[in-house]
């Protein structure tokens, strides 16, 4: 994430819109999916309409149905803001740059650098992802979306956070799914 945040700054004092705009998206996907655990449709379906984040302070996110919501109730998720790898900022910093204030979060950007209308497709976050990690110098083809959302899982068990609190945290209903 350091280095879309450097190769952002470069994009920007060079003019590179469309580097720009994918290193500030890249930077909220991957923020977002690894703090929230998200699954990559979830990802796909946030909707900024349902995003309130304010700088410092964190975000609440409501999916209005995600695959262990069965009544199709919906759930509000929050998630922190904290001094590095900040999700709350890199949403803030993706939104200002793609001048987005309704509709999917995470979009298409295109190879002339305009921002696509609908949201992205699952199948294609995996990847964005290893495109993100290999331009961060990090071979990524072993990786998929659900990776961030273990790799979370993983962080915070040598955190210290006990199981039922992650399960919580992540939405795992079945305790085989958090081991």
């Amino acid at each position: 994430v350091q280095y879309l945040s450097s190769e952002a700054a470069i994009a920007q004092q060079s003019g590179d819109r469309r580097t720009l705009l994918r290193s500030r998206r890249d930077a909220a996907l991957l923020l977002i999916g690894f703090w929230r655990g998200f699954r990559s449709d979830e990802l796909c379906r946030l909707e900024v309409e349902h995003v309130t984040a304010k700088a410092g302070e964190g975000m609440s996110i409501f999916l209005p149905q995600s695959k262990g919501d069965r009544e199709n109730r919906g759930a509000t998720y929050s998630a922190p803001a904290l001094a590095r790898l900040c999700p709350v900022e890199a949403y803030l910093n993706w939104l200002t740059v793609a001048g987005m204030a309704s509709g999917p979060v995470f979009r298409r950007v295109d190879r002339w650098g305009n921002v696509g209308k609908g949201g992205m497709n699952p199948e294609s976050l995996v990847k964005v992802l290893q495109q993100t990690l290999q331009r961060a110098g990090i071979q990524g083809q072993q990786y998929t979306t659900h990776s961030l959302r273990r790799g979370f899982a993983t962080w915070a068990a040598a955190n210290g956070w006990d199981i039922k609190a992650l399960m919580l945290y992540v939405g795992w209903k079945d305790m085989k799914s958090a081991i």
